[in-house]
């Protein structure tokens, strides 16, 4: 089996995105979910940049890691400083890494126009940087930035350097469409042109300005790239970077190259749900590989068909990347959509069996009074597990209270709730505060909980949202609220429907609280077993 190198740049890369920042610590803890998942390569900052990312760079020493390298990012000389005496590869040698990234210009018109500098200069700049780190036993990757670009208008100066990366020791030489404009088949013809002259290890670095920046990998790859570049759930400058979480999986599950090891493979989508939650990102349901959705089914003729062969609706099995198989339900859903889901739970029961039907009624009334269970899926398993008889309550709620605070003239406001819980013979009663009822109920009742429950701190509800229902009824309307929760590995959504929207959201907080418990103790029971 054919190997590629995966460099992730979430945290380089990955941090020029809008909306994107990283503290240090949210940066140790990427670093080491990429290690675990076997990425060969870190890229993690510029060390000249600023303080911070200095900082980091020490700090991360620290860890000791197995399977990945970290890589300092800076660029080529300026064109008037000395090697030996420029601030950036100062920087570089300070942030003593075993790895450096350097990126240099390859495009005579970013030579021209923006480092004002001659193509000579910036050939001899090239030479210098890199031929420096050699020298200081550093593994050099050398980001030919803009190349694509540069060589469909001069392909001589641009394989010049190329070639002089090469002569002056680069370990790969990375071809970099930085603009994201380049079409696949463009991709393919140049690397394979560009192969012909190299004799080093050549990679890829795409943006995703045209969408193409995953597919582009992938080309590169079958055109002889081994080295991929990339973020892991896309993010980046303007439209984002190739998507390491397509790419691997693409390459390896689908055209049978080494990008991780094999045993690995199942950490892509918690690895994914990861990185969004640190980053604070909402991971698109429809992600390929590692999204919500990604292996859903809801129309009855494709939930009957992938039952009976998974195939007939899925390109590869759910779980071979940590993902599984989500049944949607709706007031449209077939007997075989239903008994999927139920069978998730209880494998026993069948199309004849009386709790199918009564749970098919059960589910279609609730759909029918504006529940929604196509994505509240959590708040739909407990639904089956309690009319099975299969869940033992872990906590019962006695009574609650909400009082909200206005300041006159000023928009929003402080609420408190109170919560009282009993747990068998004991009783529990808390009271919070926040910004607004909602948020006040929250930590009220996971702080109620977690006295008998310490799993239920990791619980933090990441999105909310409120529908009307009846908009006829105006304020009498019912509303659906819907939570997603996460404990910073896992998401589920709950779902609550009242008249009273603060009792709408109770019930999906509840939900969400017994969900997580109710996994947690599943957990813990096969791991006694």
């Amino acid at each position: 089996m054919n190997s590629v190198k995966i460099l992730d740049s979430t945290l380089r890369d990955g941090a020029q995105g809008e909306g994107i920042a990283f503290t240090n610590r949210d940066k140790l803890a990427i670093v080491k979910k990429l290690d675990k998942l076997g990425i060969q390569y870190i890229e993690a900052g510029n060390p000249a940049s600023n303080p911070k990312d200095m900082d980091f760079f020490y700090e991360v020493k620290q860890l000791k890691l197995k399977n990945s390298k970290i890589v300092a990012f800076g660029s080529t000389r300026h064109k008037d400083s000395k090697i030996d005496e420029d601030k950036n590869i100062l920087s570089l040698l300070q942030a003593d890494t075993d790895v450096v990234s350097i990126f240099g210009k390859s495009n005579e018109d970013h030579v021209i126009d923006i480092l004002k500098a001659t193509k000579q200069q910036n050939i001899e700049m090239i030479f210098d940087t890199i031929s420096f780190f050699k020298s200081k036993g550093k593994e050099v990757i050398f980001d030919a930035e803009h190349f694509f670009d540069g060589y469909k208008k001069n392909a001589q100066y641009t394989m010049e350097t190329l070639l002089t990366a090469q002569n002056a020791g680069a370990d790969v030489i990375v071809l970099c469409d930085t603009n994201g404009g380049t079409f696949c088949d463009e991709i393919a013809q140049i690397i394979n042109e560009v192969k012909s002259q190299l004799t080093c290890e050549i990679g890829i670095h795409c943006h995703n300005d045209i969408g193409c920046a995953v597919a582009n990998s992938v080309m590169a790859v079958k055109g002889g790239a081994t080295h991929v570049q990339g973020t892991y759930i896309g993010f980046g400058e303007r439209c984002g970077n190739a998507n390491l979480s397509s790419v691997i999986p693409l390459l390896q599950l689908k055209e049978g190259y080494e990008c991780i090891p094999i045993e690995y493979m199942q950490r892509l989508t918690k690895t994914a749900r990861f990185i969004a939650e640190v980053t604070n990102v909402s991971l698109d349901n429809a992600i390929p590989f590692v999204g919500k959705s990604a292996f859903s089914h809801k129309g009855g003729m494709h939930v009957d068909g992938v039952t009976k062969k998974s195939s007939s609706f899925e390109h590869i099995a759910p779980e071979s990347v940590g993902n599984k198989r989500h049944v949607l339900i709706s007031e449209v859903s077939g007997r075989s959509a239903m008994l999927s889901v139920i069978n998730d739970i209880d494998p026993t029961i069948t199309k004849e069996s009386k709790e199918a039907q009564e749970l098919i009624d059960i589910l279609k009334e609730l759909e029918f009074k504006g529940y929604l269970f196509e994505s509240a899926t959590a708040s739909l398993e407990l639904v089956i597990t309690k009319h099975l008889n299969q869940f033992d309550p872990f906590f019962k709620l006695l009574r609650f209270k909400v009082i909200g605070e206005q300041t006159a003239g000023l928009h929003g406001g402080l609420a408190s709730a109170m919560i009282k819980i009993q747990v068998g013979e004991e009783t529990e009663i808390t009271a919070a505060e926040g910004e607004g009822p909602v948020h006040a109920l929250d930590i009220a009742l996971k702080k109620a909980v977690q006295r008998f429950y310490p799993a239920a701190k990791n619980i933090r509800l990441i999105d909310y949202k409120v529908r009307v229902i009846e908009p006829s009824d105006a304020t009498a309307a019912l509303v659906r609220v819907m939570i997603v929760s996460s404990d910073g590995t896992d998401i589920w959504t709950t779902v609550g429907v009242s008249r009273d929207i603060i009792d709408a959201s109770l019930h999906a907080l509840l939900d969400s609280v017994e969900y997580k418990l109710m996994k947690e103790k599943k957990y813990n029971d096969s791991e006694e077993e």
